[in-house]
């Protein structure tokens, strides 16, 4: 998992900025709340959570996005466990993945069982929960990996800096990956990001985003 590790800078002392995409890897107003937000209500969660259930993520960044679901799981007192697959190009070093998590004491339990736990092959397994962060380009991992998603997070950093991790052939795979019925949701409203998951057989919506962000989607594998 450390073959490309993430080049930081740090904001403000808290917020870690991809170097390479010269981008903040959660939100500068409240990242916790913009998870909440953005990927537990823009696929209808923890109401869809049962026994086995399984997300799917572009970018792991610092976690974050994984303890906030590993969190209302908890509190939703959901049954068994649910899986967690996250495709990510440049794996953040522990010691940073600590520093930035830091920012979030409400996971801080959480947080330090994830990054005792992780291990060098990305992943790791909890009493309610199973993660695996896969390792690479994107572009080349999700065709290979076998699983199947029920709602995806699809959190790359911004389109205008990344597109690669949003293209129309990457949004076809994303929908060869999601059981049928099952969701998307993502920040960005950018045009060719939803017409890429409309391309795909998505229905997408556009609905308020978070913070400053006017607009974020929202979509359905029909």
């Amino acid at each position: 998992m450390q073959d490309q590790q993430a080049e930081l800078e740090w904001r403000d002392g808290a917020v870690p900025v991809s170097v390479r995409f010269d981008d903040p890897y959660f939100s500068l107003d409240n990242g916790l709340a913009e998870t909440r937000h953005v990927f537990l209500d823009g696929n209808d969660l923890p109401a869809r959570f049962c026994d086995g259930f399984a997300i799917a993520e572009l970018g792991f960044g610092t976690g974050l996005n994984f303890l906030t679901t590993w969190a209302a799981w908890q509190e939703s007192g959901a049954p068994g466990a649910f899986h967690f697959t996250s495709f990510e190009a440049y794996p953040m070093a522990p010691a940073d993945m600590e520093a930035a998590l830091a920012a979030f004491p409400d996971l801080a339990p959480l947080a330090v069982e994830l990054i005792a736990k992780l291990g060098s092959d990305g992943q790791a397994t909890f009493a309610d929960a199973t993660l695996q962060v896969i390792a690479g380009d994107v572009r080349q991992t999700l065709p290979a990996w076998q699983g199947r998603a029920d709602a995806w997070y699809l959190d790359g950093f911004s389109p205008a800096k990344n597109p690669e991790m949003w293209g129309a052939d990457l949004m076809a795979d994303v929908a060869r990956h999601t059981h049928p019925q099952g969701t998307a949701a993502t920040y960005t409203a950018a045009g060719f990001v939803r017409r890429g998951l409309t391309d795909a057989g998505f229905s997408v919506e556009r609905t308020p985003g978070f913070g400053r962000k006017r607009h974020m989607s929202r979509a359905v594998l029909t």
